[in-house]
């Protein structure tokens, strides 16, 4: 009797992990800049609460977490407010995965916090 090659799903293993592959590498593509909004924005509430109403220091301080993570952001777009008890911070920005430069998908993030 004559023995295929595919006859213990050898092939169909190698699809199954180059999909796994293909899934991971997207799945890190588009993760990172969602990490890096979640990770600003968290940051954006604690420096909210400890810049005590100084809205220079709180400004430098989440520029300085932006520049920490790459984001695309000039200390001239990030606005702070200090209106009674209340501090509010403001900022957006884009960002563009590329997946094997084939597909391009522009992501846009805004972080608009009040503590």
């Amino acid at each position: 009797m004559k023995e295929l090659r595919n006859e213990k799903g050898f092939v169909k293993v190698v699809l199954i992990l180059v999909l796994l592959v293909f899934c991971v590498y997207v799945g890190l593509q588009f993760g990172a800049p969602y990490y890096r909004y979640s990770a600003f924005k968290s940051d954006a509430k604690e420096f909210a609460r400890i810049g005590l109403g100084d809205v220079a220091r709180t400004k430098t301080m989440l520029f300085e977490r932006a520049k920490e993570l790459n984001l695309p952001i000039e200390e001239e777009d990030i606005l702070v407010n200090v209106t009674d008890k209340m501090v509010h911070v403001s900022t957006a920005w884009s960002e563009t995965v590329e997946l094997f430069g084939v597909y391009q998908k522009e992501l846009h993030f805004t972080v608009d916090i009040e503590e």
